[in-house]
């Protein structure tokens, strides 16, 4: 089954055990949730519910992974159980956080689980049915699981495989970020030094849709050639991240390694080097 799930798709999905996450991010992102959403959508919360940030982004960066008793109790009040179907989307086509939803719920256990294309505005061009206010959802069991199922690397983790040239890392950000001509959200503009570019904005089409697997599958070969097999992802804070790590899947790629503090971690670290391609 595919990652990605198109608005046609959607539609025709059997309603039985189906739960849909809106991911939005943003200003006055819980109103624009009430005013409008895919009807009967949760929402879901990148700050509260697929973080938990600390104030020292130099360990775990902007958007640590919460704990999972945490995450537990975030999909028990969702009314999600082990049997749901999930589809999430956000307005960025899974670039703000529905493609972060997908890889914890990947790695919490959930196989059935996929990124609508295009979001919500492909939703609304696809004549899905929307509704306002919030939505109430009878609490589910708790899900009790004792690790992450898909692969993370930490900082050290990083560092090592670039000094030993056995994984390739990727920088999912964009190209001006990566070469350090400026930085809108982190302290510091540059690189991990060894890390390769590919933005996560060229795994969509012109029209903001996923490339298919077949041409995604041609593109990463291609990148990739004559680069160690395992990979590392990163971006601003494991946000991003997963856009791309959801695009490999779709293209058929085992997933990855996570590296979850991303450059907002890395940057912060003392002592460790920024690399700048000015």
């Amino acid at each position: 089954m595919s990652p990605i799930i198109s608005p046609s798709e959607l539609k025709n999905l059997p309603t039985e055990n189906l739960i849909i996450l809106d991911a939005r991010t943003g200003k006055d992102v819980k109103q624009n949730y009430r005013e409008k959403h895919i009807i009967g959508a949760g929402f879901i919360d990148l700050d509260k519910d697929l973080a938990e940030i600390s104030e020292n982004a130099a360990f775990g960066g902007r958007h640590p992974l919460p704990g999972l008793e945490k995450f537990s109790e975030t999909l028990s009040n969702l009314g999600i159980t082990e049997n749901s179907h999930i589809v999430v989307y956000d307005d960025k086509n899974g670039s703000n956080a529905a493609a972060r939803a997908w890889w914890m719920l990947r790695s919490f256990g959930f196989d059935n689980v996929r990124v609508l294309d295009g979001g919500i505005q492909a939703a609304e061009k696809n004549n899905i049915e929307f509704s306002s206010g919030e939505e109430t959802f009878e609490k589910a069991p708790l899900i009790k699981k004792e690790n992450w199922n898909l692969p993370v690397s930490s900082l050290e983790e990083v560092e090592n495989e670039l000094e030993n040239n056995s994984s390739t890392v990727i920088d999912v950000r964009d190209a001006y970020r990566y070469r350090g001509e400026s930085e809108p959200i982190d302290l510091v503009a540059g690189h991990i030094p060894g890390a390769i570019n590919i933005p996560f904005s060229e795994n969509l089409d012109e029209n903001g849709l996923f490339l298919s697997p077949e041409i995604l599958k041609e593109k990463y070969t291609q990148l990739l050639q004559n680069k160690p097999e395992n990979l590392i992802i990163h971006c601003g804070s494991g946000v991003t991240a997963c856009h791309t790590i959801l695009a490999l899947a779709h293209a058929g790629f085992k997933i990855p390694d996570l590296y979850v503090g991303s450059w907002s971690e890395w940057s912060r670290r003392e002592g460790k080097e920024v690399a700048k391609e000015l």
